[in-house]
């Protein structure tokens, strides 16, 4: 691998600029990097659950170092630009979010999301004058790096009970004012809400694809006004599902007819090997 951070930043803005919408897809290994990479994708994202799961543990329930680490071997994996679920910052004060920004901009990231959900079942998300704060902090310190690192906001109301669509949009307008550079709103329920927040925000939205019913084609997607596509865990679940096919396949029939189907080995590492050169 041999591009630069600063050049890994350049491609991926250059992509929000672009005309229509691309898929940033969301590896949780090396290996799995590599072959998204081989099949042509342009940029890379982390997905906090599927970077957990991987390590055996629940959505959430990695440290900061951890996750940072994690983070490093995917951005090391490729020459794609890679952006972070990096959850709510590892903290609730915004100098805490600032300081996980810059943490994560030495990991070679160029981007990354900060969500507005607490991790408290109780109150699950931050009243907005703080979840305003804390996105005005990450922008400060992701616009001082000197490079054009992405901060994206998200807003979480639509993963909670009793959601609304005014509240969503006033909380993206408000990230927004605070100097995000991409807005994201994770289970809106249908493309007409799609358009009416791609309508009410001037920055590119970011729609995640692989919630049952609330998945819809690239482009009814694009067609909406959405400039980036994330898939969060789908992927990840698709092919432990696979796994789970198999194996039981195995354990139930005494049969391995999963095998004619298969990847062989070889066709994997070549794949791999595609995406190192990207």
């Amino acid at each position: 691998m041999s591009a630069t951070q600063h050049e890994k930043a350049a491609r991926f803005r250059a992509l929000h600029d672009g005309p229509g919408a691309f898929v940033i897809p969301n590896p949780w290994d090396v290996g799995s990097a590599r072959i998204l990479a081989g099949l042509g994708f342009q940029a890379l994202a982390t997905s906090s659950a599927a970077s957990a799961c991987a390590a055996g543990k629940r959505d959430g329930g990695l440290t900061r170092n951890e996750a940072l680490a994690h983070v490093r071997l995917i951005v090391n994996a490729t020459d794609l630009p890679v952006s972070a679920d990096l959850e709510k910052g590892f903290g609730d004060a915004p100098e805490v979010v600032a300081e996980t920004i810059r943490l994560a901009a030495e990991t070679g990231l160029v981007g990354c999301t900060i969500e507005d959900s607490t991790g408290n079942a109780d109150k699950p998300l931050y009243d907005l004058s703080l979840a305003v704060e804390r996105i005005a902090a990450a922008a400060e310190a992701a616009h001082s790096l000197g490079f054009p690192f992405l901060l994206t906001a998200r807003a979480h109301n639509f993963i909670y009970p009793n959601p609304s669509l005014d509240e969503t949009i006033e909380r993206l307008q408000a990230f927004e004012r605070a100097g995000a550079d991409v807005l994201f709103a994770p289970g809106l329920p249908s493309l007409d809400a799609v358009k009416e927040v791609c309508s009410a925000i001037s920055r590119p939205f970011n729609f995640m694809a692989g919630i049952k019913g609330k998945s819809f084609s690239i482009d009814e997607i694009a067609a909406a006004g959405v400039k980036r596509i994330s898939v969060a865990t789908s992927f990840y679940r698709a092919a432990m599902t696979g796994l789970l096919s198999a194996a039981r396949m195995v354990r139930d029939t005494g049969q391995f007819h999963f095998l004619d189907e298969s990847l062989t080995t070889a066709e994997l590492i070549e794949l791999m090997q595609a995406g190192v050169k990207s």
